[in-house]
């Protein structure tokens, strides 16, 4: 078992032969959360099948169940289910959203279709993070929230049962989650809602097709314009639903096949998906791996060099900590830009990225919006931080498998999206 209180030494497996692995990623978070919240509004019940059980995932049962959701977890062959059965939602209750994202930004609004007062709080990261387009988007629906000046949490939702719905305009530039809060509450107003992005930028739109997907498969109706989003009032339909692995949790392990040669597959890699991780295919081929589908999944060999790369990740900005990391790995420079949101992220990851690879002897410079990578040769030296970010943590799991005596701060927040990762870490270096 994996000591999750002490810190983390990342190469207790050493890297220097080729490793030869199959792994089986967990459920994707993006997913689960996105099913759960349908689920729950849904007018049949639902079964999730190989859904993520995680720190995020489970904050977002917890919230459902205290809004009045049934939500039963059944152990199965595979690992477990969930049964869900739509309930009237009602208050009072408080629900923590800890310091995820999809839970501090998808519940409130499904909290205003519960009567009641519902109070939300968090990590101490969550009351800094952005809320506000959020809170606005509720207010100008006619929701009534108790919030501070900063738009931010803690808040309280004084819900009357239903919300009519209409027209809103935010600025979702620091986060999709904005736009995808709103669509997942729309089948469920009486008039459904149209929402408008006012902004100058929108990183992460594969998430926001993501959610359209869900919805359109629970039985919504969707258009989509130019920066705009309507989804009619619908009466959803309950699925018997798969989560596919969570495929941007596949990259430390797609990078140890490229830091220590030999092959890692990664099991169940569905072969068309609206998952943003999708694009590591395409990126760690250009950096220098070979990528290919097999009859279990997807396999990634190491070609014994790592190309740098100048890429734009506006899109897929939670890819970035691992890509950096192979990248100070790499023989060549890298350039990775369009990612001034990560700073608003778990952490400001642009300068925990930059600051802690530069502590290893690394030559990163941030920008406002960009890494720039110089590879020098790396020496540990002192604990790598993770700042409470799991991907954070991961990315110094990467760099561990090159440089000797790296140990990694509070491993323990991979749990917020791995239950397990030093298990599978180690599964994957023994073989």
């Amino acid at each position: 078992m994996a000591n999750w209180e002490a810190p983390y030494r990342a190469g207790l497996t050493p890297a220097s032969k080729p490793i030869t692995a199959q792994i089986k990623i967990p459920g994707s978070k993006s997913a689960t959360n996105r099913a759960l919240i349908l689920a729950a509004i849904a007018k049949t019940p639902s079964v999730l099948r190989k859904p993520l059980s995680s720190r995020d995932t489970d904050l977002m049962v917890k919230g459902l169940i205290n809004l009045g959701v049934g939500i039963k977890k059944v152990t199965t062959n595979a690992g477990f289910d969930y049964l869900i059965d739509p309930n009237k939602l009602s208050g009072p209750t408080q629900i923590d959203v800890g310091n995820a994202g999809t839970v501090m930004r998808f519940l409130p609004p499904i909290a205003a279709l519960a009567n009641g007062l519902i109070h939300f709080d968090g990590d101490a990261r969550s009351h800094e993070r952005p809320l506000s387009p959020v809170i606005k988007a509720l207010e100008q629906l006619g929701v009534t929230i108790e919030h501070s000046n900063q738009y931010r949490l803690p808040l309280t939702i004084n819900g009357s049962g239903k919300v009519k719905g209409g027209l809103v305009e935010i600025d979702a530039s620091s986060s999709s989650q904005f736009v995808s809060a709103l669509l997942l509450l729309a089948p469920a107003t009486e008039t459904g809602i149209t929402v408008k992005h006012t902004g100058a930028t929108l990183p992460s739109i594969p998430h926001i097709q993501m959610t359209i997907q869900m919805l359109q498969l629970f039985g919504a109706k969707v258009e989509v314009g130019e920066n705009t989003w309507k989804v009619e009032p619908a009466d959803l339909i309950g699925q018997d639903l798969i989560i596919e692995p969570d495929l941007s949790n596949a990259a430390p392990f797609m990078a140890a096949a490229m830091i220590c040669g030999g092959s890692v597959e990664i099991m169940d890699w569905p072969r068309t998906t609206s998952q943003p991780g999708d694009q590591l295919r395409k990126i760690f081929s250009n950096m220098g791996a070979k990528i290919e589908f097999t009859d279990k999944g997807l396999k990634i060999t190491g070609q014994g060099k790592i190309s740098g790369i100048d890429l734009d990740l506006h899109d897929v900005g939670e890819l970035t900590p691992s890509i950096a990391a192979v990248s100070a790995l790499a023989s060549s420079e890298s350039t990775l830009r369009g990612i001034a949101h990560l700073r608003l992220h778990e952490t400001d990851r642009i300068s925990a990225l930059a600051k802690e690879i530069n502590n290893l002897g690394g030559d990163v410079t941030e920008g406002p919006g960009e890494l720039f990578i110089k590879p020098r040769p790396l020496k540990s030296t002192q604990v790598f931080k993770s700042y409470e970010d799991h991907r954070m943590a991961t990315a110094g799991a990467i760099i561990g498998l090159a440089v000797d005596g790296v140990v990694v701060e509070n491993i323990e927040t991979t749990r917020k999206t791995l239950p397990d990762f030093p298990g599978l870490w180690a599964e994957m270096l023994n073989g």
